[in-house]
């Protein structure tokens, strides 16, 4: 890069602001258009009837005993907006469910989710990537643009691994409003940064024909 173009590359870009928001959303972003976001499962998906009442089903209580969870209320109409809005829809989980027990277990509310990290699929990600000092969970490994958790902790280590976090707390009853308020403050910055990435691309292109 030459001094002129690196010189009006920076009058171009908010560099402080650039640089925040590559540490909240995974550069992949900008070469998709689509936001993918992830969800914890235990007090996040998975509820408890002290928290939040559960969704309803058609299918008989004892088939989901055997095969799943209670899922919170509001996951279904939720899913079904970020489905509207164009979001591919992961499961984050730090528990050792398989990907199978999930997929099925989402299945019998019908629910379709795009990915599945577990345990296992975390500490791959991790040792690939040498961490010593590993957090919890690191969604910006696998390209994902928000996650949703109950805990603060993964918000916190979201601050120091650079990775963006909306908490929801087991009985909030506007947990869904929260999220889609998160989903929609990502999916502007998403469109900031691809139209500097864009606006920059001009420039470089100008500096390439003139020079």
């Amino acid at each position: 890069m030459n001094k002129r173009f690196a010189a009006r590359l920076s009058r171009l870009t908010d560099l402080p602001t650039l640089q925040t928001f590559k540490g909240l959303v995974p550069l992949a972003s900008l070469k998709r258009q689509r936001l993918r976001i992830s969800f914890d499962i235990d007090d996040t998906l998975a509820c408890q009837a002290l928290h939040s009442d559960a969704e309803p089903s058609r299918l008989p209580a004892f088939i989901h005993r055997w095969l799943g969870e209670p899922l919170r209320i509001g996951t279904r109409s939720l899913i079904r907006e970020l489905r509207r809005q164009n979001c591919s829809v992961w499961i984050y989980t730090s528990s050792g469910r398989t990907p199978a027990y999930i997929r099925r277990w989402l299945m019998l509310h019908g629910i379709h989710v795009d990915g599945v990290v577990n345990s296992v699929r975390h500490k791959h990600a991790l040792t690939a990537r040498g961490l010593s000092h590993a957090p919890s969970k690191l969604p910006s490994a696998f390209d994902i643009d928000l996650h949703v958790d109950d805990s603060e902790g993964v918000q916190i280590e979201g601050l120091r691994h650079g990775f963006r976090v909306v908490v929801v707390r087991p009985d909030d009853r506007q947990w869904a409003q929260q999220v889609l308020g998160a989903v929609a403050q990502a999916q502007r910055q998403m469109s900031r940064q691809q139209q500097t990435v864009r606006r920059a691309k001009v420039v470089q292109d100008g500096e390439v024909y003139s020079s």
